[in-house]
Order: C-alpha cells, then structure tokens, then sequence
C-alpha cells in the first residue's frame, strides 16, 4: 500500500520519513476506529452482511471489515487522518504527556 504525504506549512524542516510515519500513523487510527465501529454494528445485531452466528463467518467478517475499513481510510475516509496528522504536527514533542507536568 502506498501512502500519500500530505504537506503542511510547519513540515518544512522534518525529514521525510517523519512525515511518512506520522501520515501511516494517522491513517492506521481511522482505519481502526472504522473498523471498530463496524465491528461494534454487526455485533449488536443488526450486522451488515447477516448475523455471523459460527466462528469461522465471524473470523471472515473481521477480516473483511479490517481491510473494508483501510480501503475507506486509504481513500480520504472521514478525513480524520488528516485532522490528526495536523496534530501531531502542532504539537511540539516537549508537550507530550509523558513529559508534561500536571
């Protein structure tokens, strides 16, 4: 899978592999929220694609709903990667919660 850099006035001085990590970062977390969320739908009942009531459908359908799910995230999904890739840029690395001081 190729991933896209998206470009940002404050990336100017990082190197490129940076920027790839943060980009993969971010698109890996939508695609796990949007599987999650597909997961939680076809447990709850409704299911998308029929009930799954025997393991070996069920293992079939997480495995479709987590390469469902990249496919949506790898193509803009709900544009969250973005708005976390944002993020992760704005914020220096002193502020992060572990070094952060309550």
């Amino acid at each position: 899978m190729a991933i896209g850099s998206v470009s940002f006035a404050s990336d100017a001085g990082q190197p490129d592999t940076e920027k790839l990590r943060r980009t993969g970062a971010a698109g890996d977390f939508e695609a796990l929220l949007v599987s999650q969320l597909m997961k939680s739908i076809r447990e709850e009942g409704s299911g998308w694609l029929g009930t799954g009531e025997d393991k070996a459908v069920d293992a079939a359908f997480g495995l479709a709903e987590n390469e469902f799910a990249r496919a949506i995230s790898g193509a803009g999904g709900f544009g969250l990667a973005k708005v976390i890739e944002k993020g992760l840029i704005s914020r220096p690395a002193a502020e992060s919660p572990s070094t952060r001081q309550s």
